[in-house]
This record gives structure tokens, C-alpha cells and sequence, in this order.
């Protein structure tokens, strides 16, 4: 069970084939009036193998360093092939998929969302 980024990492890190992480960053806009209900809007993806991510307080360093305009982050992962991971350019399409997902609105129930208190959290869609 994936309680923290780390025990993530570790899940990531204990697959048969090796994997990349997606990591796809988000801010919420809500409309002023209601606090519970907005919008999700993708600001900026990346990518990373499990070796490559020391901490989650390392990963939000990282990314403030590109852009604070986030809230939370999504994580899928990709899988390898023959014990060879993913390349970054193999990373691209399903980065694109997972924004155009956040975008489209379309159910993202296959990631997992943290905030950036690395609360696992859980997204109501209506």
C-alpha cells in the first residue's frame, strides 16, 4: 500500500522491469465564490527514473526552482522492457496523455495525486 511518496519510490523501484516515473503538476483555480469547487490545470510535466528521486521535499525544490504554480502532483509510472528502463522521449506521449486527460476532464482514478504536504489525496469529480 502506497502511503507516501517515498513508499512510491520504493513500490517504483521493486517492479520485474524497470520504470519511470510521470509526474505531472497541477494548480487549482476556483471561481472566488466557492472554495470546494474549481478547476485542475496542468502547469508543467517531468520525468524521472526512481534512482533519480531522493525525497519529496528534493522533488518540490526541483520543481519550484521551474515554476510555483502547483498545488499537487500526479504520478503514473511507465514500465520497461528486457531490464531496460524507459527514455524520457518514451515518457512524452503518456505525459501528453495524462495532460490531456487533466484537460478533457476524463477520470485520472489510475494516479496517484499528492498535495504538496505529500498528502495522499482523492479528487471529487462532478
Amino acid at each position: 500500500m502506497i502511503n507516501s511518496f517515498n513508499d512510491l519510490i520504493n513500490a517504483a523501484k521493486e517492479q520485474p522491469e524497470p520504470q519511470r516515473l510521470l509526474l505531472m503538476f497541477a494548480k487549482t483555480e476556483t471561481d472566488g465564490k466557492d472554495a470546494a469547487s474549481g478547476s485542475i490545470t496542468p502547469t508543467m510535466c517531468i520525468d524521472k527514473l526512481p534512482e533519480e528521486l531522493s525525497s519529496f521535499e528534493d522533488l518540490i525544490s526541483e520543481a519550484d526552482g521551474i515554476s510555483t504554480e502547483w498545488d499537487f502532483i500526479f504520478c503514473g509510472g511507465l514500465s520497461g522492457l528486457n531490464g531496460a528502463p524507459p527514455s524520457s522521449d518514451d515518457a512524452e506521449p503518456h505525459l501528453n496523455k495524462m495532460t490531456n486527460q487533466l484537460a478533457s476532464g476524463e477520470d485520472l482514478a489510475q494516479y496517484l495525486i499528492f498535495n504538496r504536504q505529500e498528502q495522499l489525496i482523492t479528487l471529487n469529480v462532478e
